[in-house]
């Protein structure tokens, strides 16, 4: 063979051995890469081919399949109450994907889990149809309706805990949008897609503001401030004077912190929850200083980057701050801010006697003939404070709802002891903005069990700005919330 002919051959024989190559590396290597891809339609094909298992509440389902008109996709996904229940579910649109448990569970609903492999094994020799699994939740419908209808058409988000587990009860976000209406493929879920989207709507329904939006807490976190100043010893007992001026000067700083209402001089700790008083809770969060209040505020759970319930929460945030703005921190007008859930979680850890559980909302996953896959179990996540604090917080969170000059006595329930904080946050530049009202709060039986911890957070937009208090807005919905609970278990 002559030189030339030789080099074609050695260069025929590298393209062949390079084909060879990247077929194998596409094959096996690439396999299960390319076989998931979202942008793979033979994907969104099988996921569509048979009916989805099912998302369950309170043992029944809030999901369901229908027949599709479309060639390629035999079934479309359909919801109940798909509104109220989207914060929970997120959606799965044949044209759109999906996101929250329809995205994270969808090996478990689509029956594609390897979990499943068995199962799926002997219904192909059995010739019995494929099946997705089920996910069933921790949410408690009348809860979640409760926290619904009391949101109605204002913005803002519900969340509920149980706190002896971490259940997740109630997960609430408004305004909300129907799931159903975009999960084919036709004009008019492309229509109703476009609607729901942040660049078409200015108030984007889709943002879970239950787990994905945070917030100025407001004097909602005056429950963590107190906290701060009782584990860290700057007040002995919940009653004691705290020698604090009014108003307080914050440090290096000309500015004089006032307070709305109440004779906040000396105020002890009880009495300036009760009222809210401003100067006194900016001066325990200077005496503790910035790093000890980050210090409690993690062990609640703020600054954690990958809380998952399994759909992953915003960070809820407490900087590293200078001594005037640690001083606003601990009144929740500074730099910190939070989500529903976190704060949700702050109550839940103060009627849990200070132990915070983690927070989940799936509580098993099974396979189509209800055979348990998986059971979630309650985990600890820190003793955010001791027993003991714990009990002082209740106190002081019992007086503000029953104490006649507490700011909380609209969330009140016959036979029920609760507990709970007022917030009105301040929001936009220089307070410009409408502020938002906020709630936390937990319900305790006779038997001393707590069946339920809540948040709310009211963007009201419509209200007066005078009539715009966590008491007034937030209260009645929280007190809705936690009685829900308390009944459904009767």
């Amino acid at each position: 063979m002559n030189k030339p002919l030789r080099r074609i051959a050695i260069f025929c024989g590298l393209l062949v051995l390079t084909l060879l190559l990247r077929d194998n590396w596409l094959q096996y290597v690439k396999a299960d890469t390319l076989a998931s891809d979202t942008d793979n339609r033979r994907v969104n094909i099988t996921r569509y081919a048979s009916p989805r298992g099912d998302i369950i509440v309170d043992g029944k389902a809030i999901t369901g399949s229908v027949e599709s008109n479309d060639t390629d996709f035999k079934y479309k996904r359909t919801w109940k109450d798909g509104a109220m229940w989207a914060p929970v579910t997120g959606f799965s649109s044949q044209a759109f994907g999906a996101n929250q448990l329809e995205k994270l569970e969808d090996g478990i609903l689509t029956g594609n889990d390897d979990r499943l492999f068995f199962r799926n094994t002997l219904d192909m020799i059995t010739g019995k149809k494929k099946e997705g699994g089920n996910v069933v939740t921790t949410l408690n419908a009348a809860a979640q309706k409760a926290a619904f209808q009391g949101l109605g058409n204002k913005k803002g988000a519900v969340a509920a805990i149980e706190p002896s587990t971490g259940k997740i009860l109630a997960l609430v976000s408004t305004p909300s949008y129907d799931p159903s209406t975009f999960a084919g493929t036709s004009d008019d879920d492309a229509k109703a897609w476009n609607k729901v989207l942040k660049k078409n709507n200015k108030d984007d329904p889709m943002l879970n503001r239950a787990l994905r939006e945070t917030y100025p807490p407001g004097s909602t976190f005056k429950v963590v401030t107190a906290a701060a100043a009782l584990e860290n010893g700057e007040v002995a007992g919940i009653d004691d004077a705290t020698k604090t001026p009014d108003p307080f000067p914050l440090p290096q700083s000309s500015t004089k912190l006032t307070n709305e209402h109440g004779a906040c001089k000396d105020a002890n700790l009880r009495y300036a929850l009760m009222v809210s008083c401003n100067t006194v809770f900016a001066k325990m969060a200077d005496n503790v200083g910035n790093e000890k209040m980050i210090e409690q505020a993690e062990k609640f759970g703020f600054n954690n980057a990958e809380l998952d319930t399994p759909v992953r929460a915003a960070e809820s945030i407490y900087p590293k701050d200078n001594a005037p703005q640690n001083a606003l921190d601990g009144i929740g007008q500074g730099s910190n801010r939070a989500t529903p859930l976190q704060m949700a979680m702050i109550a839940s850890a103060v009627a849990n006697d200070g132990k915070l559980m983690q927070p989940y909302m799936v509580d098993q996953l099974r396979a189509s003939n209800l055979d348990v896959i998986e059971t979630h179990e309650p985990k600890e996540l820190s003793q955010a404070v001791s027993s003991e604090t714990a009990q002082k917080l209740q106190q002081m969170m019992e007086t503000v709802v029953n104490n006649p000059q507490g700011t909380g006595g609209k969330a009140k329930i016959n036979g029920v002891t609760v507990g709970g904080k007022t917030g009105t946050a301040q929001h936009g530049l220089n307070n410009s903005e409408k502020p938002y009202a906020w709630f936390i709060s937990y319900a305790k039986l006779s038997d001393g069990s707590a069946p339920v911890a809540v948040a709310v957070v009211v963007e009201d937009g419509s209200a007066n700005r005078g009539d715009i208090t966590g008491g007034g807005l937030a209260g009645p919905i929280a007190r809705d919330v936690m009685k829900a609970v308390i009944d459904s278990k009767k």
